[in-house]
């Protein structure tokens, strides 16, 4: 009786949670062919002629294209380098993915100190990624940077970790456990991943371009942040580090699973929130309705929408994933209603069928409120400890982790990113 009180209230608070936002947009459905040419054209394929309207015709080709990424996922995820990466200053902004009055006062009290010269300035990685689009701002990657200290560092190999927050994250998520990764010797790069934050084109509220009814755009995105993910490790490399890991938070977590995939290095791996489809999550998750609706009022299916995104699914690279050794975190939520537990739970069977070292962690909560108290403080307490302990058994732990390990009972502090649009 309890058990059903508490689950009916979780599922409300949840609700509520993913209702209180009013600038969702339900956007025609556009197959995004344009997105992907430099690819298609790689492979001998041409859509010219192929009428838009013909969403029968359209939903074939771009399965074929799905197929053909998937035959040579390493063309579509191969890159050059970056030759221009920089260490720039600035002060931090918020910039907000709604307009709640109090996260507008937020940014309004944040500007103000910024302005008057009472925000410390802060360091961003900045440089221009691989894979363009058709906005520049984009196309310029931002990634905030967290160095540890070389006392905190304790003289072993140099580690650091790429984090990647959740859909529609405002630039201060994921900052308070970047900085607690620093604290405890792992430097820590927070990448804005395509169309967040700084990157976000003019005209819009939210990062809908990165998780939208545009198919090929929807795919396209996903192929940036795995690229950009590489690049910031290329330059990570640059700096003397040596180990490796990554931390991303449901899209992100998705965006995370596919980089480490295609990159060895990637051997410490946190996903916050997991799920073997995208197209699963985008249909029955309830910050996603919007977008189902979009492909609902064409036709599609749960199943045939699975299809058109399975190039960046993480159940058809799965054993690309498991073929190098790994430690993994799975953290999953009991009464998630974006990242059903069901999904959640694929991942893991999938991880023991194939042998890959991870360990799971359930929270009694959904997925917005994850970031709720005292939700948020288990999560980061998990995320922490995890990454703190993979890095430390990697190295056989330095006088600095001893001294840490001593004063902390072995893992970080229950610090947590800000909680923002969970997917």
């Amino acid at each position: 009786m309890l058990a059903e009180l508490y689950a009916r209230w979780m599922y409300a608070w949840e609700t509520r949670l993913t209702t209180r936002d009013t600038n969702r947009v339900v956007r025609p459905v556009e197959w995004g062919f344009d997105w992907l040419e430099d690819f298609s054209r790689a492979q001998g394929i041409s859509f010219d002629g192929l009428d838009p309207e013909d969403h029968a015709a359209a939903e074939a080709a771009m399965l074929n294209l799905n197929e053909r990424i998937l035959r040579d996922p390493e063309s579509f995820f191969a890159y050059r380098t970056p030759i221009d990466f920089e260490l720039e200053e600035r002060a931090p902004a918020l910039f907000p993915t709604n307009v709640r009055p109090e996260t507008l006062r937020r940014e309004a009290k944040l500007l103000q100190k910024a302005e008057e010269g009472r925000l410390a300035a802060a360091q961003f990685l900045r440089f221009t990624s691989p894979i363009r689009t058709m906005y520049p701002e984009n196309d310029r990657v931002n990634a905030r940077w967290f160095p540890a200290s070389p006392e905190r560092a304790g003289g072993g190999p140099k580690r650091a970790i790429v984090m990647l927050p959740q859909w529609n994250a405002d630039a201060f998520s994921h900052n308070a456990l970047c900085a607690a990764a620093a604290r405890f010797g792992v430097s820590a790069l927070r990448l804005s991943k395509p169309y967040h934050d700084i990157r976000r084109p003019a005209g819009l509220e939210r990062a809908d371009y990165a998780v939208s009814s545009n198919i090929g755009r929807t795919i396209a995105s996903c192929r940036q942040a795995v690229v950009d993910i590489r690049c910031a490790l290329d330059w990570l490399e640059g700096q003397g580090y040596e180990q490796f890991g990554v931390l991303g938070t449901s899209l992100g977590s998705c965006y995370a699973f596919l980089a480490s995939a295609f990159d060895r290095r990637l051997t410490v791996n946190a996903f916050n929130h997991a799920s073997m489809s995208f197209g699963d999550v985008v249909w029955t998750g309830q910050s996603t309705r919007h977008i189902r609706a979009s492909f609902e009022s064409v036709g599609l299916t749960q199943e045939r929408l699975g299809n058109l995104w399975a190039a960046i699914s993480p159940s058809r690279h799965m054993d690309r994933f498991a073929a190098h050794r790994k430690k993994a975190l799975v953290v999953y939520a009991e009464y998630d209603l974006t990242f059903l537990k069901q999904y959640s739970l694929e991942v893991l069977r999938s991880f023991r069928e194939r042998d890959v070292d991870f360990t799971a962690r359930r929270l009694p909560c959904g997925h917005y409120t994850t970031g709720e108290i005292p939700f948020k403080f288990l999560d980061g307490w998990h995320l922490g400890s995890f990454v703190y302990s993979a890095f430390r058994e990697r190295t056989g732990g330095a006088p600095q982790d001893r001294k840490d390990r001593a004063q902390s009972g072995g893992v970080l502090p229950p610090e947590h990113p800000a909680a923002g649009e969970m997917l």
